[in-house]
């Protein structure tokens, strides 16, 4: 069986825009313009955010070690 991923969206080029570090939520809002937050930021704004977001972008599930064997 061959599974398909959908390739990540953030790198590591992209910046948290409150402390520098790296970035695994994007928040895209509503009026335009786009935020990016490390995991720590992203949960600590996301109350006030998730109203103004046209998209919600979060792939802090890869900071979650992966299993042995996963890459098979």
């Amino acid at each position: 069986m061959n599974t398909t991923l959908e390739a990540p969206r953030l790198t590591a080029h992209d910046r948290c825009d409150r402390c520098g570090a790296q970035a695994y939520v994007k928040v895209v809002l509503q009026g335009g313009g786009e935020l990016m937050f490390c995991a720590h930021h992203a949960r600590a704004n996301e109350d006030a955010l998730r109203s103004l977001a046209a998209e919600w972008i979060d792939e802090t599930g890869r900071l979650e070690p992966q299993p042995v064997g996963a890459a098979d």
